[in-house]
């Protein structure tokens, strides 16, 4: 039984809250390479840093589709033929990692620098989306309506 379930009972079009789970879980499960770091950098602002040592910038391609963001790594094939590794623990291997964003999360840029990639991330809400607060005027008395022959008589109690 989905841990949802009472909610989908009485609430319609949540389908995406149900693949962003099976997502975050899978990706859970998931291979640990390369390891990776989340900062919150400001209110909206995020740091993504993936150690990617060994890898150039075109080894590594950043996508952004559907809120996710997609990093792959597939390293430049090296002449085999003139190393001899005694041992090998940095490891070149492909991979490729997925990152589910939040609505209205944007990627402002990537650097790589000593081995790791910074992937720079922001909440861009546009205008029409933000909270905005409505100004209350005050409200001016309304002027009794003057009748013919009742300007100057004095209202009956």
């Amino acid at each position: 039984m989905n841990t949802f379930d009472p909610l989908f009972r009485s609430a319609i079009g949540f389908d995406r809250l149900t693949r962003l789970m099976d997502t975050a879980r899978s990706a859970a499960e998931g291979p640990a390479y390369p390891p990776y770091n989340i900062e919150r950098t400001a209110e909206d602002s995020y740091v993504l840093t993936m150690a990617v040592a060994g890898f150039a910038p075109e080894d590594l391609e950043i996508m952004m589709q559907d809120n996710v963001l997609l990093v792959t790594g597939k390293a430049s094939q090296q002449p085999e033929q003139e190393r001899r590794f005694l041992y090998r623990g940095i490891a070149g291997r492909a991979f490729e990692r997925r990152f589910v964003l939040a609505d209205h999360i944007q990627v402002e840029g990537a650097e790589l620098s000593n081995g790791l990639l910074h992937v720079a991330l922001k909440r861009q809400v546009p205008e029409a989306l933000k909270p905005r607060r409505i100004a209350i005027a005050n409200a001016q008395p309304h002027p009794q309506p003057v009748l013919e022959g009742e300007k100057d008589t004095p209202l009956a109690a």
